[in-house]
């Protein structure tokens, strides 16, 4: 059973703690999700996210997709067998893979034609085939196919976007209705293509969906396209809903303005996901305004290219001025890392090319990313003010 429960609020602010449950165990909210894109995060191995804490990890469904293909996992267990991931695991609808990839798509009402960035072979994601994927995949959470609307785009485009997400939304429920076992106390049943008002009568503690379906907002960087997708997202009644199409360039304020037009318009019983989001210091902003779920690519990359989040700001280990420096990277950090290696070390390795660089980087980016929602949780939980963790 996918559900989700809120356990205490800050008064002074929207963020709240809560716990969602899904068949792979219960997530601690406000989380934030380290990117496994092809069913790894890069550098580390399980047993290492399991250490640092990790919840629940994102995959690509574009990605695995092509390789090594969702008939393949699912022949050999589905994802948590395929990669040994005993914990939850939410994957996207590719949707975003196949804007950045534009000039190999295209785009119709029936859903996306694109070649294969690996061999330029021609495949199409409707908004039913992309969840039939992600079933295969067998994750706890899956994404529905949405358009991604590029930035900068003017009104009318963002609108007839915001539209088309809308109605493969529509044909995404209407599917997954269509095609799921439903758990009703005391009987199993399937629901009949030919009867659909059966399941859309059933109520939300009843679902028994694997994955589970959210929603996503899209709109633009238009306040109004906003809000109208918040508000008929959140009529379709779903277990969660995302906001998706945001940090893809515009202003950080304009971020926090159309994050402001969607929060009040999604169910409040409900989990928010806003999706690619953010540095360090945006993630309490963000669970201020009513965010439960987050996921970035930032600590992962950054880490690869030499870039370290700390309590004292960014720190490039690559500079000379590391050379002789015996300090930990962070001198307030409890990680692996930091209780071991020097600076100076980290720049040796860095400088190199060693692999190692690119772990031990990693692994203290993520633990930086995880120990900050940590103390999130934990502020809202004892009832301690967000304020001295905003910006």
């Amino acid at each position: 059973m996918f559900s989700f429960e809120v356990i205490a609020t800050d008064p002074e602010t929207r963020a709240r703690a809560g716990r969602i449950h899904t068949p792979h165990g219960t997530i601690d909210t406000p989380v934030f999700m380290p990117v496994g894109t092809l069913g790894t995060v890069k550098g580390l191995t399980q047993e290492m996210l399991e250490e640092l804490g990790a919840q629940i990890i994102l995959c690509n469904t574009y990605h695995l997709y092509l390789r090594p293909g969702h008939e393949r996992i699912a022949e050999l267990g589905g994802l948590h067998r395929f990669m040994s991931w005993p914990r939850p695991i939410l994957t996207d609808s590719g949707g975003f893979q196949v804007l950045s990839l534009a000039p190999l798509r295209r785009v119709s009402e029936e859903g996306v034609v694109f070649r294969s960035h690996l061999d330029g072979s021609q495949h199409s994601f409707t908004p039913e085939t992309a969840l039939e994927v992600q079933r295969a995949l067998g994750s706890d959470i899956a994404m529905p196919l949405d358009e991604c609307t590029e930035y900068p785009a003017g009104h009318e485009r963002a609108r007839q976007s915001m539209e088309l997400t809308a109605r493969w939304l529509e044909r995404s429920k209407t599917h997954w209705y269509q095609s799921c076992a439903f758990e009703v106390p005391g009987s199993k049943f399937q629901v009949p293509g030919s009867n659909s008002e059966a399941a859309a009568n059933l109520q939300p503690e009843t679902w028994n969906l694997e994955p589970a379906l959210f929603g996503i907002v899209q709109g633009g960087t238009y306040p109004d396209l906003r809000a109208e997708s918040a508000r008929r997202t959140a009529e379709m009644d779903l277990p969660g809903y995302a906001i998706g199409g945001l940090s893809v360039g515009e202003p950080r304020s304009l971020t926090w303005e159309l994050l402001e037009a969607v929060e009040p318009r999604l169910p409040r019983l409900r989990p928010r996901y806003l999706m690619g989001v953010g540095l360090p210091e945006e993630l309490p902003q963000y669970v201020a305004m009513g965010v439960d779920m987050m996921d970035c690519v930032l600590p992962t990359r950054n880490a690869r290219n030499g870039m370290l989040f700390t309590s004292q700001g960014r720190l490039v280990i690559r500079h000379s001025r590391y050379a002789g420096d015996s300090r930990p990277p962070d001198e307030r950090c409890g990680c692996p890392v930091c209780r071991r290696y020097s600076r100076a070390y980290l720049r040796h390795l860095f400088l190199s090319g060693e692999l190692l660089s690119s772990v031990l980087n990693t692994v203290h980016n993520l633990h930086f990313y995880l120990d900050t929602m940590r103390r999130i949780r934990q502020a809202i939980v004892v009832g301690t003010s967000l304020k001295s963790f905003l910006m």
